[in-house]
């Protein structure tokens, strides 16, 4: 789980815990920290945050792709526009859920993803993100 607002990661971390056999592994706050955890702990699911300090999560997911294949990333931000999904799901990322959306779609996200699914917001259902 990487967002650098802790209350947050805390609303996520408990939501997951709460509601799924999902188990929260690790947390962190900037880009280079979730680079460097994902490499270390192969993490089966990593949320993601696009705005983060130190790196963005844009390239957080393509560090990511290389240093954990086998890591599935949904990204959980505040960017709306269909051009930000877009370039998150153009790293290889499973799935892109926003912000506001979450106590709606993350866990129903979270699910899909780790089926091998993806998973975009409903806000986004107008959208064709399958070439990216």
């Amino acid at each position: 789980m990487v967002d650098d607002y802790e209350p947050f990661r805390k609303f996520l971390s408990s939501r997951l815990q709460n509601a799924s056999s999902v188990y929260v592994c690790w947390e962190a706050s900037d880009g280079l920290e979730a680079v460097q955890k994902a490499e270390e702990l192969q993490p089966e699911l990593i949320l993601l945050d696009i705005g983060l300090p130190k790196l963005n999560g844009i390239e957080v997911a393509r560090r990511i792709r290389k240093v954990s294949i086998g890591s599935k990333i949904l990204f959980v931000s505040q960017e709306s526009s269909a051009d930000a999904v877009r370039g998150a799901l153009g790293t290889g990322a499973h799935g892109y859920v926003v912000k506001t959306d979450a106590r709606r779609e993350l866990l129903e996200g979270v699910n899909a993803v780790l089926r091998g699914d993806r998973f975009v917001g409903r806000r986004f259902s107008a959208h064709d993100f399958d070439g990216t």
